[in-house]
């Protein structure tokens, strides 16, 4: 009998079966909850029933949370009171898991008293991803089940672990192939056999472990001191050595603590922002076939961008100009691809297609019959232009023409075709087969099924697309390159890249612009700074003169061994003869060096991104402000706890944001300028949030 629209109880002789079936991934809604308290209830308190199993309908059991109560005032039962009410059935509960169980999905599944896994089972407590710690008892359950470090290990990651893996470690019980109803109905009589033991998680004493406790807390006040969930898991799986009714109030406080972080609405802020990245019109129209893609260069970018390609089942000719440089290409492509196969990405019975579907040339003839071509060679718009002349030239005439360009006119680069409508820019994030972030780049005339094109290619590929209105750099660039002068600034005035770096590290970036820079090659920026040299502003104050000049004396980061920093081996230490270069600076322009502590660095930086994030607002380059979080969340390794730069700014709040913006313009009225927009959000009291909605 149905006890609500999600959930069903079946009466089966002595057995009952649960049904849950929330489609799409059974997610423990409120409706599912109050069905599934119900159907427990009764079936417990039916004195012909001897064993309950609970199973899923569909593709999976419970996957998680009900997203859509994200954000809401909750709603009875709350899990944890009917996970506890689970467990303290007197008729044995067994569960049936299968697909995937998720967070409260898994915790429902620790309430029962024993669990089956079909073979396809992931299971996970994923909630560290949103600033949070598993609150329905996972903290407490999982350590008695399995331990307190493989518990920690699977808590703090948050990563989903296969059904073998989790049979090992004792979290589930069995593995039965089936389907779950059949799987279900044969487990319940296994235990009415005796074949399968159920027992209660309150029955089993964590076995202490204070040692291991200590040592992961010790790495994350060394890694991750400025986060906070982290810190809150260990302190409740600590308490599951208590009496579990104790270790569960633990982690409740814990849990509401966890609730109450700016770090937790940043992450979800992430999570929601993520999803409705590519809800924008042009993802909405039919796509253009794209089976077979061409790749213009063998370069890092190209070769990450085959990559991809192939790992999504695609058909890739690479192009190179010489031998040398496509047998290079194609040497970076296949140790990328072992690299995916070793890290499980890629599985070895798969790897043969992979390599047959990659092709390679020497002329750009070989892409006539090409769906999708990508071009992706260095940034140099004379060189782009030809380029697509002769694809024009070449290719079908339905073909879509890219350009992985970072920072030119996809504009000017599509009046050289004689199909501007099927030019795009695709501006992929190196290394292309690791970073997520794809900035989709709509010119004036580019046609919506290509747009689209552009979309399902970013979803096929497992990356966050971005539509990005045309202008020097789109969003993410077009940012960066304002905000990297305050870097430089700031050294200019005083601090030193190493303190910059070390400031905004601490505030969560995983690198500071030093190091950053170091790591892309400092050439890059030197060419686009030579390249826009005669757009600069007389009145403007030049920021790059100290890495000219490191630049000129060779020393281009990493590639070098020298650069901000100085790379020997692993080791990594600030270039003394840098020190020298930005002294010497110093003097040229008469500068007084001031001391910088590391909040003034952040506000500083920080205002600057944000100025600049609300002026491609204006511009239309980007659509929203959640547009421009996720392109530097996922492109730039700004801090997800902090939900973006936009985001942020609405944590610190726009009057302030015009305040700081209003000082630093007394010493620097070019540079620091206050947004129309800002001014017009203060005037209307509204939030970046605001104009998400």
């Amino acid at each position: 009998m149905n006890i609500n629209d999600v959930v069903s109880l079946e009466k089966l002789s002595s057995t009952a079966l649960i049904c849950l079936n929330n489609p799409p991934v059974n997610a423990a809604s409120q409706a599912l909850r109050s069905g599934l308290k119900q159907a427990v209830e009764e079936a417990d308190a039916d004195p012909e029933i001897k064993v309950i199993a609970l199973y899923g309908e569909g593709r999976t059991f419970v996957a998680g949370a009900d997203i859509k109560e994200f954000g809401k005032p909750p709603l009875e039962p709350m899990l944890p009171e009917l996970v506890n009410e689970i467990e303290a059935s007197d008729t044995p509960i067994i569960s049936v898991l299968h697909g995937t169980a998720l967070g409260g999905g898994l915790e429902i599944a620790l309430g029962t008293h024993a669990r089956v896994a079909l073979p396809d089972l992931k299971v996970g407590l994923p909630e560290i991803n949103l600033g949070l710690l598993p609150g329905a008892g996972g903290t407490q359950r999982t350590p008695r089940l399995i331990g307190i470090p493989a518990a920690l290990e699977m808590i703090l990651s948050g990563r989903h672990v296969p059904a073998e893996e989790a049979l090992a470690l004792g979290l589930i019980d069995r593995i039965v192939e089936g389907k779950p109803r059949d799987v279900a109905l044969k487990a319940a009589q296994d235990v009415l056999n005796g074949e399968l033991t159920t027992r209660r998680t309150d029955q089993i004493t964590t076995k202490a472990d204070h040692a291991h406790l200590d040592e992961v807390e010790a790495k994350l006040q060394a890694t991750k001191a400025h986060l906070f969930s982290p810190h809150k898991c260990v302190e409740a799986v600590r308490a599951s050595t208590l009496p579990l009714d104790e270790g569960l109030r633990v982690e409740r406080q814990a849990f509401l603590e966890c609730m109450q972080t700016p770090q937790r609405a940043g992450l979800i802020h992430a999570f929601f922002g993520e999803r409705a990245v590519s809800n924008v019109p042009e993802a909405k129209h039919t796509p253009k076939p794209y089976d077979r893609i061409g790749v213009i260069g063998g370069g890092t970018m190209g070769s990450g961008i085959a990559t991809a390609c192939l790992l999504s089942g695609l058909s890739v000719t690479l192009v190179e100009t010489s031998q040398e440089a496509l047998d290079r290409g194609l040497g970076t492509i296949a140790k990328n691809l072992d690299g995916a196969e070793k890290r499980g990405k890629l599985s070895t019975d798969k790897r043969a297609a992979v390599d047959a579907a990659l092709s390679s040339a020497l002329s750009l003839d070989a892409l006539a019959e090409a769906d999708l071509v990508i071009e992706a060679v260095f940034e140099d718009m004379a060189v782009k232009k030809e380029i697509f002349q002769s694809l024009d030239k070449i290719c079908k005439s339905d073909a879509i023409l890219a350009s992985n360009t970072s920072y030119l006119d996809i504009n000017d680069i599509a009046a050289v075709t004689s199909r501007p409508e099927n030019v795009l820019g695709l501006h992929f994030f190196s290394p292309a087969h690791v970073m997520r972030l794809l900035e989709v780049v709509i010119g004036d005339k580019t046609a919506d099924s290509v747009s689209a094109t552009g979309f399902a290619l970013a979803k096929r590929l497992k990356k966050v697309a971005v539509k990005s209105g045309v202008c020097d750099g789109f969003i993410g660039n077009r940012i960066l390159a304002h905000y990297r002068k305050t870097a430089a600034y700031l050294v200019l005035d005083g601090a030193s890249p190493a303190q910059v770096d070390q400031a905004l590290e601490k505030f969560g970036f995983a690198m500071g612009p030093h190091k950053v820079g170091d790591l892309a090659g400092l050439d890059i920026d030197w060419m686009t700074r030579r390249r826009k040299a005669e757009t600069r502003a007389p009145e403007e104050r030049y920021s790059g003169a100290i890495a000219d000049q490191i630049c000129e004396n060779g020393w281009l980061g990493r590639k070098t061994g020298k650069g901000y920093y100085l790379y020997e081996g692993k080791s990594i230490t600030p270039n003394p003869e840098v020190a020298e270069i930005i002294d010497a600076q110093r003097q040229k322009d008469g500068i007084s060096p001031r001391h910088f502590t590391d909040k003034e660095i952040v506000d500083c930086y920080m205002c600057a991104m944000i100025s600049e994030a609300v002026r491609v607002l204006e511009d239309k380059i980007a659509a929203r402000p959640l547009d421009i979080d996720m392109v530097l969340l996922f492109g730039y390794g700004f801090p997800r706890h902090r939900g973006g730069p936009l985001h942020y700014a609405d944590t610190i709040g726009i009057e302030t944001l015009i305040d700081r913006i209003e000082t630093y313009a007394t010493e620097d009225n070019f540079y620091w300028q206050v947004p129309d927009l800002l001014r017009t959000m203060a005037k209307e009291n509204k939030t970046f949030a605001d104009l998400n909605r």
